[in-house]
């Protein structure tokens, strides 16, 4: 978003006018459309956290959860937005809150994951989604979420799919994350522990973990994610192959952006939409699927 918001008014105009184009008729949704709970049901649940999936998962359409990894002192993959404790939603493990000018002082990756668990990122809410039910909640792994998942939910466990993002920058190697290539290998390795290979994508805004899974992993699913103004191809040529799937800010998608990528057998995906208006602007405009915070309004 810090890429793109001096452009948000022109791409705000540009979006509105490319859903009114197309708002004639009632969006009908096909009935392959992947509706995608961003961190689980931010909107609803504090974000992230293992109440937040099981209440996406209440939705019988929605299809894919979709979260965001780091990674502990003790090579543990923890769902976890940032590599550090947001002062705006968790508290220390003692109820303080965390000073905002402290909080790179409590980075994932230098603690384990039993340290981790003891600091509370639910009890606090959050001032952006004011319908979110406060509760206290931790950052699980990535395979206590998995296995807590298929114990509570095996109705829902064996059909649905994982987005899983890769939070990595060149600036943060070795300091806020393992080297880039070391991250990569331990989403593989646990994607594969768990048996999720083929139910699961991995994506991210950073290139490089891309490029070492298609190099590994030919057969995992990718996706890019793009919050720039470029276009399709400038990040395509940057990502250096095709991906499975395209996945730019929502206010970046027209119609010519969904019919070139389906040119290209790439699946379109935007984030992070939570307006039905939007929504059903972008159904209109053929994109395959949507990640939301509010999995609650994915149906009109």
């Amino acid at each position: 978003m810090r890429l793109i918001k001096n452009f948000l008014p022109f791409l705000s105009m540009i979006f509105a006018l490319s859903c009114a184009r197309y708002a004639k008729t009632p969006a009908s949704v096909p009935p392959n459309f992947d509706w995608q709970g961003h961190r689980g049901a931010r909107g609803i649940v504090p974000e992230n956290s293992i109440p937040a999936f099981l209440k996406a998962l209440e939705y019988p359409y929605v299809t894919t959860l979709e979260l965001d990894l780091a990674v502990s002192k003790d090579h543990q993959l923890i769902v976890s937005h940032e590599p550090w404790f947001n002062p705006s939603i968790c508290r220390l493990p003692n109820g303080d809150s965390i000073r905002r000018n402290e909080e790179t002082r409590h980075l994932i990756y230098q603690m384990d994951a039993a340290t981790i668990r003891t600091y509370d990122c639910g009890s606090l809410g959050n001032p952006r989604f004011p319908e979110q039910q406060k509760q206290r909640t931790h950052k699980p792994t990535l395979r206590e979420l998995v296995e807590t998942v298929r114990a509570q939910r095996p109705d829902r466990a064996a059909a649905i799919q994982w987005n899983i993002e890769i939070k990595s920058s060149p600036d943060w190697d070795g300091l806020r994350h393992p080297p880039v290539d070391s991250f990569a290998q331990l989403v593989l390795d646990e994607l594969t522990a768990l048996d999720l290979l083929t139910k699961a994508n991995v994506q991210s805004f950073d290139v490089r973990p891309l490029q070492y899974l298609h190099q590994k992993a030919p057969n995992l699913r990718l996706a890019l994610l793009v919050e720039n103004v470029r276009g399709l191809n400038f990040n395509l040529d940057r990502l250096g192959f095709k991906p499975d799937i395209y996945s730019p800010y929502f206010h970046l998608i027209t119609r010519k952006t969904v019919r070139r990528c389906h040119q290209k057998d790439i699946k379109i995906i935007p984030w992070t939409v939570n307006d039905t208006r939007d929504m059903q602007g972008l159904v209109r405009m053929g994109v395959d699927g949507i990640i939301t915070d509010y999995p609650d309004r994915a149906r009109w």
